[in-house]
């Protein structure tokens, strides 16, 4: 009876061992941890990356193949006028990254989550290596995004003011008649003789 008692619990011990082991695997893979795959680590440099947060995907040719495990911010030098930002991305073993890849931080969808973008370079003689470092490519802030768009509309704007006051030359095309009349008559002329575009006249000695 006692055996019998002991042999029960055992299963049970070892039912319950293995049920931990598996919700073990499960959370550290809803946790995004890698800890059975090897990769390595690369430095990219920026001096703006927009909200990448620690965590976001790296992706390579636009495949996931690591991500983002660190975040530095990084004080000038004497001599140095600006912060840089470096990024440390985890990258699985077997992608190989030409050193000449282009490097930046992209967007998922108009306002979604920020992850670095690399796109392959084409030398393929020379890999990037573990800690090697490349410089990135700084994405457009929004209030520069702003400016430009004022910009813009106040570029337009001065267009159609220069217009209505007859400046330039598609305001005194559209509001002066004798340059319209000029234009129409030209038109008209051409499409009665068409041979006076292939005309040439002779250059006087």
């Amino acid at each position: 009876m006692i055996f019998g008692k002991t042999k029960l619990e055992m299963k049970v011990g070892i039912f319950v061992f293995i049920g931990i082991v598996i919700l073990g695997v499960f959370v550290l893979s809803i946790g995004g941890f890698r800890t059975w795959t090897k990769g390595y680590h690369i430095n990219i440099i920026f001096h703006f990356i927009n909200g990448v947060k620690i965590g976001a995907p790296v992706r390579f040719a636009g495949v996931d193949v690591g991500e983002v495990k660190d975040i530095h911010v990084i004080a000038p030098k004497p001599g140095e006028t600006e912060t840089t930002v470096k990024v440390v991305g985890w990258i699985r073993n077997h992608t190989r990254m030409p050193q000449d890849s282009k490097v930046w931080v992209n967007t998922l969808g108009l306002l979604g989550e920020k992850y670095v973008e690399i796109m392959p370079g084409k030398d393929y003689s020379a890999f990037l290596q573990h800690d090697q470092t490349v410089m990135g490519n700084d994405p457009i802030a929004m209030h520069e995004v702003a400016q430009m768009a004022k910009n813009l509309v106040s570029d337009i704007d001065d267009g159609i003011r220069k217009i209505k006051n007859k400046e330039g030359t598609l305001g005194k095309l559209l509001y002066e008649d004798a340059i319209y009349n000029d234009l129409e008559a030209f038109v008209s002329d051409i499409r009665k003789n068409p041979w006076k575009l292939f005309f040439k006249t002779k250059e006087k000695k």
